[in-house]
């Protein structure tokens, strides 16, 4: 682990940085830091949980937490973690939700660059423009839907665990509901109400995302298609695009 540790304030810096590398399945507590957070997986997949929604943030994608939010964080696979914590009086230049974006090469670099420096001293003009570059890319980086709604009632929550463990379950939703406990009718009522979304929509939702994050793993375009329930990849590069905005091949690319 390298980096500035503690992200609580006070001290007069304007960015901090931590780099750590998490094994598979680890996970942290729901938690809150003072300053905003840049969080950037250079490999593995991050689950994001924060403000009712679940965020899966694959490498080369970050996602922004801005000051005192709770969230918590989980791994999937070896996670080469990168954050930089940034004042609140900047960070309110940036965002004030949380969001999920790209990251382009450029600030890439520079993330990388301020962790070799571990702190940016706005004091130091050096520093200060570096801390200005930073807040204009991250304005600046387009962002991506990668959050799903979790619903708050149990049956609903517990459908919504099982599709997201296993995307490429084809059973109809009357053999999914019954599995949940409940009747299909107050499952859609529950969804509706509680997501805004349908449980086919949601489903195919989650579907997407799991791809998403497959693909910036490395998956080919059929492994990913395949593993999120789709009969072909033809199928699954137009849903895709719906989702996204992008084929596949451009996601990755």
């Amino acid at each position: 682990m390298t980096g500035a540790a503690n992200a609580d304030g006070g001290d007069g810096f304007d960015v901090r940085s931590l780099a750590i590398t998490y094994r598979d399945r680890h996970g942290t507590d729901e938690h809150t830091h003072p300053w905003a957070q840049l969080i950037y997986a250079r490999s593995g997949v991050m689950h994001v949980g924060v403000e009712g929604h679940v965020w899966f943030v694959p490498p080369t994608r970050a996602i922004w937490i801005p000051p005192e939010t709770p969230h918590l964080i989980g791994m999937r696979g070896e996670v080469a973690l990168r954050t930089l914590y940034i004042a609140p009086a900047r960070a309110g230049q940036i965002a004030r939700g949380v969001e999920a974006l790209e990251v382009s090469p450029l600030l890439a670099e520079l993330i990388l660059h301020i962790l070799l420096k571990q702190i940016l001293d706005p004091k130091l003009p050096e520093d200060d423009r570096l801390a200005a570059v930073l807040t204009d890319l991250v304005a600046a980086a387009p962002r991506i839907d990668l959050a799903l709604p979790l619903p708050r009632d149990a049956r609903a929550l517990r459908l919504a665990t099982r599709l997201q463990a296993k995307p490429a379950d084809r059973r109809d939703l009357d053999a999914l509901a019954a599995d949940a406990g409940a009747s299909l009718r107050t499952l859609q009522r529950c969804f509706a109400e509680e997501t805004g979304l349908t449980i086919e929509a949601w489903r195919q939702k989650a579907r997407l995302v799991h791809a998403a994050a497959a693909l910036a793993g490395g998956a080919s375009v059929t492994v990913a298609a395949i593993d999120c329930g789709y009969d072909s990849a033809s199928a699954f590069i137009a849903a895709f695009r719906r989702q996204f905005g992008v084929t596949p091949g451009r996601f990755v690319g």
